[in-house]
C-alpha cells in the first residue's frame, strides 16, 4: 500500500476590493508617509509609505490608482515616484491583464516579517498577519477566531454576541480595548459595537417583591415595539406599567431565547435560589487560562467554558464550584460520564465520597453535589427532586445537546449561576445560539494560542482517499441512492486493509479505531484482533477495556459512535477514522480530540471512499478543525495486489 498526491487543505480570507480604503479619520500625522513640502505636488513616496498603502488596502500588491487613493495622493505623482523606488530596487512591476501595471515591495519580508491589521468595517471582520500574543488576548474580548490560514495568517468577526459578552463595566472602556488591539480608531466599525452594547441593556429579568419575576425594558417605545410584539400569553400574564411585564412561571428561559433571537439578550437579574453553602476547595492550580475563564463566569453569573478537548474544562468547572461555594447540579450525557465526573471530583477537590451522589438508571443518590443524566433530570417523574433543591449552580456538561428537545426540559431547572461545557458549541441545525440563551454567553480562548502555549497539542490531520477493496461495493455504490450510498460508501471493505496498513506503520502507537457501523467494527476489531467498544458492550465491560488502555495495558480499541461523547476515552497517539464522515463537524473535533494532550506527535487519520461523497463530507468535518489552525493534509492511496 503506498500513498501519492499529497496537498493541503486551506481558506480564502475573503479580502473585498470595495473595502480596502481605512477611514480618512483614522490616518494620523505618524502613519503619513514623510513628505518634504506642503505641496501635495511635491509629496515624496518611500517604501514606508508604500507599506502603508499595502496596508490600508489590505493587499502586498497595488496599481499605482490604488497607491494613490490609498495615500490621496496625485496619480501623476505616484506613477513618477514608483518609478523612482524602482530605479533604487525598493519595489517592483509586473504587467497584468486588468490593469497596465502592479507594484509591489523588492523585499516583501518587510511586510509580512511584522504585525499587521486590516479592519473591514461593513463585514465587521479584521483580518491580522503575524498577530503578537497581546493582539490576540484584546481580539478574543470582542471579536471572534473564525478562521487561520496556518500561516501566521487570522480572519476575526466581530458578532452581536462577542459584544453582547464582552467582559467591560462601560462602553468606553470597550473602546479602548477595540483601540488597543487594532492600532487605529475604526468608527465605523465602533458605532456599530456601540449599537450592539445598547441593546444587550435594553431587557432585564428581575424578582418583584411579591416573589414573582418581572421582565422590565429600559423604554416605553422598546417594550411595545419589541418584547410585546415579540411575546404572547405564553409568556406573560398582563402588563404591569409601560416598562414592566408579569412573567408566567416557568416561561423565563423562552422568554430569553425569543428576544435574544430578536437581537436583544436579557440580563437575568432574579434573585435565584444560591442553595445551601458547600465549601469547596481545588487540589490543583488552574492555568491562567483557565484562571480567566472562572474569573469572567464569577462576573457574568452564567457561561459556556468553550475549548479543545484536553484543555481542563471539567477542572476549571471546579474551579467554578469553588467560587460558587454552593450545592452544585451536573447534568451529563450518559451514566459512565457521570461515574467519570465522580472519580474527578474525588482527586481533584476537597469533596467527601458521602457530599457526591449520582442520580441516573444505575443509582439513585441526590446529595450536595448531584451527577444526573440530562434524560432522568427532564422526566417529570423525576424533574421534582431537583426543582425542590435549591442548586447553587447547575452545570451542563456536553452543553451543545441543550437546544434538543430532550435535554431542553432540564434548562427549566434554574439556578442563580449556570455553567455549560463545550469542546464544540456548534450544531448542524443552526440552533447554536440557544446555547447561549438557555445557558450564557460563550468564554473561551482561541485554540490556536493553547497550541502554542503547549497546554494542548496539535494533532496532523490527513484526509486519505481509499479506492473500493472489491467491485462488488463499487457496482452497488453506482445503482444505490441517497443514503443507501452513503452507507455503501462508508462500509468500504478497502478500509479494512488500509487500518491495518496505518497501524502496521505507527508500530508503537496507542490508537483508536472509530467506526459508525456495527459490522464494519466488528470486522476491522476481527482483521487487527482488537475488541470492539459499542453501545452492546455491557457497562463493566466498557469501563475494564479503559482502564487497560488508560494504564498502557492495552494499545488499541475499535470504538463505535458510543465513544463520541457518552464516555470519556483516554487520549491516544493515533486516531483512524474509518466512517462517520457524514456526522456534524462537532463529531470531527470530538474524534480528533482524543489525540489532543500536552506531548506533541499525535496523528489523525480520515479514511474517505475515492470518488464518493465521502470526500466532500471529510473536507467539511475537517475544514472546522482547519479554521482553528491545525494542519489538514490529503492524500490518494494505492492498494497494492
Amino acid at each position: 500500500m503506498t500513498d501519492n498526491s499529497s496537498s493541503s487543505v486551506g481558506s480564502d480570507d475573503g479580502i473585498d476590493a470595495d473595502e480596502t480604503t481605512a477611514p480618512a479619520d483614522d490616518r494620523s500625522d505618524a502613519s503619513q508617509p514623510e513628505t518634504e513640502s506642503d505641496d501635495e505636488t511635491e509629496r515624496s513616496l518611500t517604501l514606508a509609505g508604500f507599506h502603508d498603502a499595502c496596508q490600508r488596502a489590505g493587499r502586498p500588491v497595488l496599481t499605482a490608482g490604488g497607491v494613490a487613493r490609498a495615500l490621496e495622493y496625485p496619480r501623476e505623482t505616484v506613477d513618477e515616484q514608483l518609478e523612482a523606488l524602482e530605479a533604487a530596487g525598493e519595489v517592483e512591476s509586473l504587467s497584468v491583464s486588468t490593469d497596465p501595471v502592479v507594484w509591489y515591495p523588492s523585499e516583501l519580508e518587510d511586510l509580512t516579517d511584522r504585525e499587521r491589521v486590516v479592519v473591514f468595517p461593513k463585514r465587521r471582520e479584521i483580518v491580522v498577519d503575524r498577530p503578537e500574543q497581546f493582539t490576540r488576548a484584546q481580539l478574543s474580548q470582542f471579536a471572534h477566531l473564525a478562521d487561520t490560514n496556518g500561516e501566521n495568517g487570522y480572519r476575526y468577526e466581530v458578532r452581536p454576541e462577542d459584544v453582547w459578552q464582552a467582559p467591560h463595566d462601560s462602553f468606553d472602556a470597550l473602546a479602548r480595548t477595540m483601540r488597543q488591539a487594532l492600532g487605529q480608531r475604526s468608527d465605523e466599525l465602533e458605532d456599530w459595537v456601540e449599537s450592539q452594547w445598547d441593546r444587550a441593556r435594553q431587557f432585564r429579568l428581575v424578582t418583584h417583591d411579591d416573589g414573582y419575576t418581572v421582565l422590565e425594558a429600559q423604554s416605553a417605545e422598546i417594550m411595545g415595539n419589541v418584547a410585546r410584539q415579540k411575546l404572547d400569553e405564553e409568556h406573560v400574564h398582563a402588563p404591569i406599567s409601560e416598562t414592566e411585564d408579569w412573567v408566567r412561571e416557568g416561561a423565563e428561559a423562552a422568554i430569553k431565547r425569543v428576544l435574544y433571537e430578536a437581537g436583544y439578550p436579557v440580563d437575568d437579574q432574579r434573585e435565584l435560589a444560591t442553595g445551601e453553602e458547600l465549601s469547596i476547595e481545588l487540589q490543583v492550580r488552574l492555568r491562567d487560562y483557565q484562571q480567566t475563564w472562572v474569573d469572567r463566569f464569577s462576573e457574568a453569573g452564567e457561561g459556556v467554558f468553550v475549548g479543545p478537548p484536553g484543555s481542563g474544562k471539567t477542572v476549571a468547572a471546579m474551579g467554578a464550584m469553588a467560587h460558587v461555594g454552593g450545592e452544585t447540579l451536573i447534568l451529563v450525557p450518559s451514566r459512565d460520564l457521570a461515574r467519570q465526573w465522580n472519580e474527578e471530583l474525588l482527586a481533584q477537590t476537597s469533596l467527601e465520597a458521602d457530599q457526591i451522589g449520582q442520580y441516573h438508571g444505575g443509582q439513585k443518590n441526590v446529595r450536595p453535589v448531584t451527577i444526573a443524566t440530562y434524560q432522568i433530570a427532564g422526566m417529570d417523574r423525576h424533574r421534582s427532586l431537583f426543582d425542590d433543591r435549591e442548586w447553587g449552580l447547575v452545570v451542563f456538561d456536553e452543553c451543545q445537546h441543550v437546544p434538543s428537545d430532550v435535554y431542553r426540559r432540564s434548562t427549566h431547572l434554574q439556578s442563580r449561576h449556570r455553567l455549560g461545557l463545550s469542546a464544540s458549541p456548534i450544531r448542524e441545525d443552526d440552533r447554536q445560539t440557544e446555547i447561549f440563551t438557555l445557558v450564557g454567553p460563550p468564554i473561551g480562548t482561541d485554540w490556536e494560542a493553547l497550541f502554542e502555549d503547549g497546554f494542548v497539542a496539535e494533532p496532523e490531520l490527513e484526509i486519505r482517499y481509499v479506492p473500493w477493496g472489491d467491485d462488488e461495493q463499487a457496482n452497488a455504490y453506482g445503482s444505490a441512492d441517497g443514503r443507501e450510498k452513503y452507507r455503501i460508501a462508508a462500509r468500504n471493505r478497502g478500509k479494512v486493509d488500509d487500518v491495518r496498513y496505518l497501524l502496521s506503520a505507527h508500530p508503537d502507537s496507542k490508537a483508536l479505531v472509530f467506526v459508525d457501523y456495527l459490522e464494519q467494527g466488528r470486522a476491522i476489531a476481527e482483521a487487527v484482533d482488537a475488541p470492539f467498544l459499542s453501545g452492546e458492550t455491557p457497562h463493566h465491560e466498557r469501563r475494564r477495556l479503559l482502564e487497560e488502555f488508560r494504564r498502557n495495558e492495552r494499545e488499541l480499541l475499535v470504538v463505535s459512535r458510543v465513544g463520541d461523547e457518552g464516555i470519556d476515552l483516554p487520549t491516544a497517539d493515533l486516531a483512524i477514522i474509518a466512517s462517520g464522515l457524514g456526522g456534524s463537524r462537532r463529531q470531527g473535533t470530538q474524534r480528533a480530540g482524543r489525540t489532543m494532550r500536552p506531548a506533541g506527535g499525535a496523528l489523525v487519520y480520515v479514511l474517505a471512499t475515492r470518488g464518493t461523497r465521502e470526500e466532500d463530507f471529510a473536507r467539511k468535518q475537517l475544514q472546522h478543525l482547519g479554521r482553528k489552525g491545525m494542519t489538514v493534509r490529503e492524500q490518494n492511496v494505492d492498494i497494492e495486489d
